[in-house]
């Protein structure tokens, strides 16, 4: 019989609906169900495409014996950390202070007023590596609670003190300047992996907001280091394992040093970050690998994680069946033994296949199997190994036969901020290639953020899923990613609705988001659900981190319209950047490239004249660091273009920098050189 997440809309929870677990949402009923009971609770927090979330419900979670122990002895609530960045925040926070370490599934033991005492991550049915099974640690927090009540509450009381008194170094009231910068990209060249790309060892994460750092300050300075840092470490994640050669998009992070065995969901976030990424490379230095990439990956997201409401999706699992077994495995639907590349392409391209892949008949994955990747020396780079024609036959006919395997499920929700970084990316991606296609896609899924995810006062829901809004209210960063995706859609359309709409949601910033003495930042509203701590991180995780992409945002929309308190705002924020850029800079990388544009102005272009048209499409593919850009006629509907002309009859740009303006112009080759160095 189904649980009380059968009423849920998030798809994690949906999933374990049918567990004989008599699992409650996070909710104050079920507070009040363990105080009413005198038992603990046991807070169980993971996501849909989680593969040791997976594992460990099976194990555990779909065992009638487990389960009939958890439901008599505690009240056990499942969180979806996509949907409730914030509690995932606040406990995650305690385990790794207590245990050094954190990740997902996350498990912790609350009281029934939700102080955490006990914690944890993955524990297996039997004891096993020095991990205690989930059962023996069940009944000792059981027995602890019934034996030692008071020492537990001593000691969840003391935890929660601990985690109130943990305050942040803000560093400064002043932006970080060049000093600061400098140190950052020493930090940097200190942890980068010259001969595999990326930085420190083994797993491997895209570090997508530190090359967007890399690429600004190569923008800003000239230094070719950051240059080569950036564009080797794109090179290697897009020949290796880590992106999907036949299909486009990127795989979540790499087990390996060398990116070749990845752990194989697909994120909207990633691939968001990457996409916009490979676009700025090509941007800065022409590749051809880069635009490939750019454009792969942006189609990936459309083809694959797109919704029937026009958003997209927020994952793709990393198990699925596998065909030959009948069992759910990782990886199952990505990866190629010799005998299956000859079985759909023939002994001849089979072999060519292998060469141009990487494939091995010892496999470089598990069981035989191989993750494709473009090995150097191979056609790839421009090697020999066969000609572009029978590479693009063998990939088409090689994607076809995937499609016949069993997909990975889809987590068909949307979240807010995962959306406004894939509107940003897919806009921009549409404007540099002439892709039209692409920026509708972004324009359709602000569409959706705009009618379902904001209400009348401009507040987001954090997610919805199948045209129903989630109950959820949006966190600081579905503010700031959203607004970076409105702003990226002013500039490529030159439509001002989407300024506006920007503008919405960062007066929504500024009045719930923002320490008023302080000019740091919180993840939630002062007018949220209050937890054990208010979560507030300006360091990047997975995503750009909430603190600094509203500076980011801030920044921008200052520029566009001149508003001052914004400006005020995104310098106050930067302060923090000042503090962590020389101290850890692999870990505020987001930061780091805000940092840089307000250290070039950023730069303001005003162009009269079509949108799309040369000047437009030079004053978007010129690279200065956080350039704002206004396109449309002199009566057009952003601020920028308020009070200036055409020149003599023509189209003309006008770049402003640090309240001063140069001479308009109406050469594209002037105007390129006016937005370099």
């Amino acid at each position: 019989m189904p649980n009380r997440l059968a009423h849920e809309t998030s798809p994690y929870l949906l999933q374990h609906a049918d567990n004989p677990v008599d699992w409650w949402p996070w909710s104050a009923q079920a507070f009040s169900e363990a105080r009413e009971r005198g038992v603990p609770v046991l807070l169980s927090v993971g996501y849909s495409s989680c593969h040791w979330c997976h594992v460990m419900a099976h194990e555990s979670f779909e065992d009638a014996g487990t389960a009939a122990f958890l439901n008599e002895h505690f009240v056990n609530v499942k969180v979806d950390r996509e949907e409730r960045p914030d509690i995932d925040a606040v406990y995650m926070e305690a385990v790794q202070a207590a245990t050094g370490q954190g990740g997902w599934p996350m498990t912790v033991f609350l009281t029934p007023d939700a102080e955490p005492f006990y914690f944890g991550t993955y524990f297996p049915p039997e004891p096993r590596h020095g991990m205690p099974s989930f059962q023996q640690v069940a009944d000792g927090v059981r027995r602890a609670w019934t034996d030692r009540r008071d020492e537990v509450a001593e000691v969840a009381g003391k935890i929660v003190r601990d985690l109130s008194e943990r305050q942040l170094a803000f560093g400064a009231d002043e932006l970080p300047g060049e000093d600061e910068l400098a140190q950052a990209l020493l930090g940097l060249t200190r942890d980068y992996d010259a001969s595999r790309g990326g930085f420190g060892g083994a797993p491997k994460f895209p570090p997508s907001m530190v090359v967007e750092f890399l690429l600004r300050h190569y923008a800003r300075t000239g230094s070719e280091g950051a240059l080569q840092m950036a564009a080797d470490t794109c090179e290697r994640m897009a020949r290796g394992g880590i992106y999907d050669q036949l299909g486009g998009g990127f795989a979540r992070y790499s087990v390996d040093r060398e990116w070749v065995v990845p752990h194989f969901e697909k994120m909207l976030y990633d691939n968001a970050l990457l996409c916009r990424v490979y676009a700025h490379l090509w941007r800065a230095t022409g590749s051809d690998l880069a635009r490939r990439v750019a454009l792969e990956t942006a189609d990936f997201m459309v083809r694959e994680l797109r919704t029937n409401e026009g958003g997209f999706a927020s994952a793709l699992d990393a198990d699925s069946e596998d065909a030959t077994t009948g069992k759910h495995v990782e990886g199952a639907y990505y990866v190629w033994t010799p005998d299956q590349l000859r079985e759909v392409l023939g002994d001849a391209d089979a072999e060519t296949a292998v060469a141009y892949f990487g494939v091995t008949e010892e496999g470089t994955f598990e069981e035989g199997a191989s993750v494709l990747q473009l090995p150097e020396g191979g056609s790839g780079d421009g090697g020999a190994v066969a000609d572009a024609d029978r590479i693009a036959s063998i990939r088409e006919r090689l994607l076809a036969a995937r499609s016949e395997r069993p997909a990975p499920g889809r987590d068909d929700k949307i979240v807010a901020a995962w959306n406004g970084l894939a509107v940003a990316a897919l806009a921009e991606v549409g404007a540099y290639f002439d892709r039209p296609d692409l920026v509708a896609a972004a324009v359709g899924a602000g569409d959706l953020l705009v009618r379902l995810h904001m209400d009348d006062r401009a507040r987001l829901s954090r997610t919805s899923k199948d045209g129903q809004v989630g109950a959820n209210a949006g966190v600081l960063e579905d503010y700031a990613d959203v607004a970076e995706g409105f702003l990226a859609l002013a500039s490529v359309t030159g439509e001002g609705v989407w300024l506006e709409f920007a503008g919405f949601l960062l007066d929504h910033v500024l009045g719930q988001f923002v320490d008023a003495e302080s000019g740091s930042l919180y993840d939630t509203a002062a007018d949220a659900e209050q937890l054990i701590r208010r979560p507030q991180d300006p360091t990047d995780n997975a995503v750009p981190s909430g603190w600094t992409a509203a500076a980011g945002a801030l920044l921008s929309y200052a520029a566009q319209t001149g508003a001052e308190p914004h400006r005020l705002a995104a310098e106050r924020a930067l302060g923090v950047v000042k503090g962590l850029a020389p101290r850890a800079p692999r870990f505020i990388g987001h930061g780091l490239a805000v940092a840089e544009a307000a250290l070039d102005g950023p730069r303001e272009v005003a162009v009269i004249g079509p949108v799309g048209g040369e000047l437009h499409r030079t004053a978007m593919l010129a690279g200065a660091p956080g350039a704002v850009i206004a396109a449309g006629p002199a009566d057009g509907e952003l601020p920028l273009l308020a009070g200036r002309g055409l020149v003599e009859g023509l189209p003309a740009a006008y770049v402003c920098r640090r309240f001063v303006c140069d001479a308009p112009t109406t050469d594209v080759g002037e105007l390129a050189a006016k937005l370099s160095g």
